[in-house]
């Protein structure tokens, strides 16, 4: 396929794990069982949630909306990886990559305002007890809900189409296993000055916002517990919330160290190793990380 200094291209090659042709077969295994069991994982949380009416709580139902996020994140990435592995062919059209981005950014973007919500809802339990049923009543975590699909379907689609304006330059080669936005930067020859201050913009909205909820939600509520005389009430409600603590530090930890820095100190080797983990090992983690039983 030949590459002309600056055109409108029809393909991207995601050269990603094609530069390491001896590890190939390892790792669709291991992507492929890692997969299996984050889809089986998820759904068997969203069907022991949905099948138990002590389990049809606020905590439970963003559980089970996170669980789908989660499926259909892997969804997004990892199949077309394996597909690319197993037949050796690179190649996703320039379309297919601004989809993939785009539905990639929403999730991502979901999954960061659902695990905002989930801290807020175990703040209101904890430390607002006699209030939480008002609180957090039905028609309120709907609102949330909607709330958070609305504004990562917007925030990527921003993003998206700003991208479709670019032109790209000498290489239409990315480093990477799918379509991500630093990768793809690096490639563009056109002006991007626009779409890093949006993406900085977007990032403090959307990343910078929720973390300080999570942060000040877990202040409170370590505060509150702290207040607990009893060790076995202490141990219980840190045992509740230490799956979601566990959760938010892999999730930011991998997307602040790929996503805040300069685009040109990106470098595609740790992108790749920190989008494995934000892209399959975390969601097939949450299963296991999540226990299902009975809290406040």
């Amino acid at each position: 396929m030949s590459i002309t200094n600056e055109t409108s291209i029809s393909d991207f090659l995601l050269l990603g794990f094609s530069q390491h042709p001896e590890q190939q077969t390892l790792l669709s295994r291991l992507f492929l069982a890692m997969y299996l069991v984050t889809v089986l994982g998820n759904l068997l949380i969203i069907l022991a949630i949905s099948s138990d009416p002590r389990l049809h709580t606020p905590m439970y139902f963003f559980l089970a909306n996170l669980s789908f996020t989660d499926t259909c994140f892997s969804c997004t990435i990892v199949p077309k990886v394996l597909l690319n592995i197993h037949t050796q062919h690179y190649t996703i059209s320039h379309t297919g990559c601004l989809v993939q981005m785009f539905f990639f950014m929403e999730l991502a973007l979901l999954d960061d305002f659902l695990l905002a919500v989930m801290a807020y809802d175990r703040y209101v339990a904890i430390c607002l007890p006699l209030h939480y049923t008002t609180i957090m009543g039905p028609q309120r975590c709907l609102l949330l809900l909607a709330a958070s699909w609305l504004s990562s379907h917007l925030l990527a689609f921003s993003l998206c189409l700003l991208m479709s304006q670019f032109s790209f330059c000498t290489s239409h080669a990315i480093p990477h296993f799918f379509c991500d936005v630093p990768p793809l930067l690096k490639l563009a020859c056109s002006d991007t000055h626009i779409f890093q201050v949006t993406m900085l913009t977007e990032a403090v909205l959307s990343g910078l916002i929720p973390l300080t909820c999570v942060l000040v939600s877990y202040a409170h509520i370590v505060y509150t517990v702290l207040r607990i005389p009893s060790p076995g009430g202490k141990h219980k409600v840190f045992s509740t919330c230490g799956s979601h603590l566990t959760v938010v530090t892999l999730f930011y930890g991998t997307l602040f160290l790929v996503y805040f820095q300069p685009s040109a100190s990106y470098s595609a080797d740790t992108g790749m190793a920190a989008s494995v983990v934000y892209t399959m090992v975390t969601p097939m983690l949450n299963p296991f990380i999540y226990s299902l039983r009975k809290d406040t």
